[in-house]
Order: C-alpha cells, then sequence, then structure tokens
C-alpha cells in the first residue's frame, strides 16, 4: 500500500517526493511506503487548518452534526480496510482492529452529539443593567499526535471532539501505522467534510521530533494533544509550554488490579485476562500489576496461569487471541523482562516463549520490587503477580508507581472495594471490573506521570474550547471620573 499526505482533503505528495517503508511485523514485509513530510509540508498543512477555521468555526451545530454522522458511518463501512491496515502495520488481531473502528465510529458520534452542548453560563453581576455571559469559543487548529496501539480509537478521539467544538485539526500520523491513521482523515474528507477541516501528515521514524517541534513552533497551532509514552509527553509539555500552548497528555500506565482476600476469584481471574492480554497488553490502561492478598494468592495464580496457558498467540492472520507484537525489538524486550524477574526469584507459571514477534501470554509469580517489570511498564503479555499481606499494603503497593491511569479493585463488600479504590492515585478506577475499559462519554485520563486533562464527553469540551467573559452593559453607565 502506498499513500501520501492528505491536506485540502486531496492527496498531495511529501516534498521531493520523500517516502519511507513500515514494515509487517509478523512478515517482515513493507506494509506501507508511506510519504515523508517535511517541515515545508507540516507548514502548508496548518496553513490549510487555519485558512479553513475562519469558516468551520462559524459553521453551525447543525452542519456540524450531519458531517460527522456521515463520517461515522463511512468508518464503519471502511471497517475491512481499517482491519487490513492495522493487521499489516502493528500485528493486532482482527478482533481487536474491528474493536477499534466499532469504538472509533462512536467516538465520532459522541462528538456530533456535542455539537449543541457546547454553551456557556449566565453570571451575575453587581453592575447594574448588565448581562455576563461565560460563552465557549473554539481554540484554533489543534495539533493531534497519535499513537500505533489502539489506532484507530486513538488517532479519532484525536481529533473528533475538537472538529465537533469548531476547531480544525493536523492529525500526525504514527510512523508505525500512516495507512491506519489516514483512512481517519479520508473518512472525513469523504463525508464532505470542508478542506482543511482535518489534514493527515506522515513523516519518517527518525525524522520526528523535527516535525513535531515544528509543528508545536506554529504561531497557527493554538492546542496539542498528545496520547503516548510519559518519556515523549515530557517533551511534548515541555515545547508546548515554551510557546504557553495547552496541552492535553494521555501517557503511560501501569494499572494496579487489586484482588482483595473476599474477591470473587474467578471473576478478577476473567477481568486479569483480558485487561493483560487483550492487544499483546499493548494498552495503556492493561493490567500492569497483579495485586493479590496471600491468603488467596494460591488459588487465583493457579486459575489465572491455566487460563493464560490457552490463549493462542501467532499469527494475527490466522484464528488466535494474541497477535504480534509492534516491532520484533518489542518481543525481544518481553525476554529481558522474563529473565531478569527469574534471575531474581519470580516464576514463570505460564507462557515465556517467543517466536519472532509473538509472545505468549505470561504469567510471572511472586515478582519483588527490584525487578524490572515491577515498576517499568512492560506493554506487552508479560504480567506480573504481586504477593501481598492484606488491605493497606496492597494499597501500598498499587499506589508505589510514578504512573496513575487505570486502575481496578476486586472485593465482594462493594464498600470495602470503594474505601480502597479512593486511596489509589489514579484518573480511572473500576470496581469488580477490568482495568481496560472506554466509552467515548467518559473522562478518560490520568494523574502522576500518566499525564493531564481528560478526553471525552463534556470533559472534553473544556479541553478544546476558551472559555470567554462577554458583557451587555448600560452605554450611559456611570463611571467615577
Amino acid at each position: 500500500m502506498k499513500i501520501e499526505l492528505l491536506i485540502d482533503g486531496k492527496q498531495r505528495f511529501a516534498e521531493g517526493c520523500r517516502s519511507y517503508d513500515r514494515l509487517d511485523p509478523v512478515t517482515g514485509e513493507v506494509a506501507t511506503t508511506a510519504a515523508a513530510a517535511s517541515v515545508a509540508d507540516v507548514r502548508l498543512a496548518v496553513e490549510s487548518s487555519a485558512r479553513a477555521f475562519e469558516t468551520w468555526s462559524k459553521t453551525g451545530p447543525g452542519e456540524r452534526r450531519k458531517l460527522l454522522m456521515k463520517a461515522a458511518d463511512i468508518m464503519d463501512a471502511k471497517a475491512g480496510d481499517f482491519i487490513a491496515a492495522m493487521i499489516s502495520e502493528t500485528g493486532a488481531t482482527g478482533l481487536w482492529a474491528g474493536f477499534n473502528v466499532k469504538l472509533a465510529a462512536g467516538m465520532i458520534r459522541e462528538a456530533a452529539a456535542l455539537v449543541t452542548q457546547i454553551g456557556g453560563e449566565i453570571i451575575p453581576s453587581d453592575k447594574p443593567n448588565t448581562l455576563a455571559m461565560g460563552v465557549l469559543k473554539p481554540k484554533g487548529v489543534c495539533l493531534g499526535i497519535a499513537p500505533w496501539n489502539a489506532p484507530v480509537i486513538l488517532g479519532t478521539r484525536a481529533v473528533a471532539v475538537p472538529i465537533a467544538c469548531g476547531n480544525t485539526v493536523v492529525l500526525k500520523a504514527s510512523e508505525l501505522c500512516p495507512a491506519t491513521h489516514r483512512l481517519i482523515g479520508e473518512c472525513f474528507a469523504e463525508a464532505g467534510m470542508p478542506e482543511g477541516v482535518l489534514n493527515v501528515v506522515t513523516n519518517k521514524p527518525e525524522e520526528a521530533a523535527e516535525i513535531v517541534e515544528a509543528l508545536i513552533a506554529d504561531p497557527r497551532v493554538r492546542h496539542v494533544n498528545f496520547t503516548g509514552s510519559s518519556k515523549v509527553g515530557r517533551i511534548i509539555g515541555r515545547l508546548a509550554g515554551e510557546h504557553l500552548k495547552p496541552s492535553l497528555l494521555e501517557l503511560g500506565g501501569k494499572a494496579p488490579l487489586v484482588v482483595l482476600d473476599d474477591a470473587d476469584i474467578d471473576g478478577a481471574v476473567n477481568a486479569a485476562i483480558f485487561g493483560a492480554f487483550m492487544n499483546q497488553g499493548q494498552i495503556c490502561m492493561s493490567t500492569e500489576r497483579i495485586i493479590v492478598d496471600e491468603k488467596i494468592a494460591d488459588e487465583f495464580v493457579d486459575k489465572l496461569a491455566a487460563r493464560a496457558a490457552a490463549l493462542p498467540a501467532g499469527n494475527p492472520r490466522e484464528h488466535v487471541v494474541l497477535g504480534a507484537l509492534v516491532t520484533p525489538e518489542a518481543a525481544l524486550r518481553m525476554e529481558t523482562i522474563m529473565a531478569d524477574a527469574t534471575a531474581k526469584g519470580a516464576r514463570i507459571v505460564a507462557g515465556g516463549k517467543r517466536d519472532g514477534a509473538i509472545v505468549e501470554a505470561t504469567v510471572i509469580d511472586h515478582v519483588t520490587p527490584d525487578m524490572t517489570i515491577y515498576s517499568e511498564e512492560s506493554f506487552g503479555p508479560v504480567k506480573p503477580v504481586i504477593r501481598v499481606k492484606g488491605e493497606a499494603e496492597a494499597i501500598r503497593i498499587a499506589n508505589d508507581t510514578e504512573y496513575g491511569l487505570s486502575s481496578a479493585v476486586f472485593s465482594r463488600d462493594v464498600q470495602r472495594a470503594m474505601r480502597v479504590a479512593d486511596q489509589i492515585q489514579s484518573g480511572i478506577c473500576h470496581i469488580n471490573g477490568p482495568t481496560v475499559s472506554d466509552e467515548p462519554q467518559m473522562p478518560f485520563g490520568g494523574v502522576k506521570a500518566s499525564g493531564y486533562g481528560r478526553f471525552g464527553g463534556k470533559a472534553g469540551i473544556a479541553e478544546f474550547t476558551d472559555l470567554r467573559w462577554v458583557t451587555i452593559e448600560d452605554a450611559r453607565q456611570h463611571y467615577p471620573f
């Protein structure tokens, strides 16, 4: 597959017709040949979006809703294209790719529903004969930087609500899934979005830093949203701060699933299996630490290991649950993590094998703080079990991380679970449910090194608009001089 930049709703060659190849992580063959934008190219994309903002920001909510709903329908119709692109570019399974399309289309429809919720308020004023208002206004050109791991969901999330709020967007696609992200732009273009409302640019991996810096530095870009690693998020936040631009950062995670001694063990195992191994554990809210009370740990681990060992892993084009990791190098890192843990006394109770970019669902028991897997985000299908003595230690271990995105607590006593959940430092917590969950209308984001700001629903409106104070006053009012 060969793709070009998408600017003004049309294909555009990169400067000098430059391109790069993205390889299939399973076969090693070329999955996509994508345009490699230069700094001059991305400035053209920003210029296009700035031009479009002048009219799009004044477009009525009915028209915005109509076009967004049409884009969602087109996305549903292109599900097969999205699935094929995700499998070849990221090694994802068809199940995960199909879910991406379904949720992303739902996000566009939720954004369409928000267009009449972008309101304001009347604020009582002490000045006689004065009407004071707080009015929400679109920011301008927004930059969306989306990752490869849930590319349709996160790419769509980066653009749908900003556009619904009257902004225009430049989507900087991930270098690892350029065709998948480009398809999002095609859905909006085919829906009849005005030229420049959504532009999509792709770039070589080695030029990402230069491209991102140029985009953030451009004075016409007024907001940045980024989903990705905390390491890169710190750079994005610093650059945005230097240019006094607000940013929304949804970053890494080390999500704890806390299983208290009175938990429904089978229910907790179900949630752990799903949360730990969906998309090979390559989700920011994946279950990254399974914290289990020692009173029930033996039974829980036996059942968890049996379930994990039964999950088929292999080529995502076949009938498997676990497909490939995004690169062979990511799979090699799993081996390093496993070797470190076992050398320090942990025990692999399920999985443990690698075949190229494919790694089995792996459970490591008796993990301790001196092991890499205890503190570092694995972002793969290798998951630690940490045994604890009681509720207080479970809370302490859950919070013993720089991250704070998602979490979960299992207990038959809901009041107890609420008490524990209230003490866990995270932006999201699910009681008797998995750490992996998302709905378009929910406020999604983290604390600590997992970032700041919230995607989703009305929280998204607050992120992608500016609150403006407007008054209507008596022209003949009294002044002191």
